[in-house]
């Protein structure tokens, strides 16, 4: 040891003796740099141990196999209005189902209900349902000819495209409504109708001017895609395309 440091430590006993310590350990040893210890800690509780996880409750799809009960247009129609399914029943205020005559040789889809038809609970109601009207009464048909409805039965919100979900949702429905009412032509109003009916991925320009066919029952139902009547409103220079479509859906009433 040098000589400073016995010095320093001897002064530091002097210090120690001076001020009563006379013992250089106690019984007991004790850690220096351990934290203080607290005043009366308070006991901490016994974790309980963490609940099971409840398996997630299984949503079961609707049963699909029921929609084959409706032996009728209007008991297809309750079961549509008791269906919660969609989530566009929620938003809406009136259920959209169908307008025209059961007995109709012609059958006519759409989209999706707008504005004017949920406030009445009609198809094609409004501007573009009006069109619709006078297009046909330009072949001869009137609604007591003709049966109208949707691939949704319920107006998106702010008119938006139905989404794929939505479509999927009243599928179900939209074909039984095609079966029951069995149709000689049908007639899809838009590329959208036209996508989610005959599951074609071509443009309503292309689809449009000939003839498809929709398998139902075990049938094929003549379908001619055309153009919607509220496109129509906003380019009416095409409606020459809307009215050689309409020639050839007369022809075809006439033949069958």
């Amino acid at each position: 040891m040098a000589a400073s440091d016995q010095s320093s430590a001897e002064a530091l006993l002097a210090w120690y003796a001076a001020m009563g310590v006379d013992e250089a350990i106690g019984e007991v040893p004790v850690n220096s740099f351990a934290p203080p210890a607290q005043a009366n800690p308070r006991p901490r509780p016994a974790s309980r141990p963490a609940p099971p996880k409840q398996p997630a409750a299984s949503v079961s799809p609707f049963d699909r196999s029921g929609i084959a009960e409706a032996t009728t247009l209007e008991a297809l129609e309750a079961m549509v209005a008791a269906f919660d399914g969609c989530a566009l029943k929620r938003t809406a205020k009136n259920l959209c189902f169908a307008r025209g005559s059961t007995n109709a040789r012609l059958m006519l889809i759409g989209e999706a209900p707008g504005r004017d038809e949920d406030l009445q609970g009609k198809p094609f109601v409004g501007r573009a349902g009006q069109l619709l009207d006078r297009m046909l009464a330009a072949i001869g048909l009137d609604e007591g000819s003709i049966y109208i409805t949707n691939t949704v039965y319920w107006r998106p919100p702010g008119n938006r495209t139905p989404t794929p979900e939505e479509i999927e949702a009243c599928a179900p429905f939209l074909a039984r409504q095609i079966e029951l009412l069995s149709p000689d032509v049908l007639v899809l109003l838009g590329g959208a109708a036209a996508k989610s009916l005959l599951g074609v991925s071509e443009g309503i320009m292309r689809l449009r001017g000939k003839w498809l066919n929709y398998s139902c029952a075990g049938a094929d139902i003549r379908t001619l895609a055309t153009l919607h009547p509220a496109y129509l409103l906003r380019k009416p220079e095409e409606k020459r395309y809307a009215w050689r479509d309409l020639l050839l859906v007369r022809k075809a009433l006439e033949q069958a």
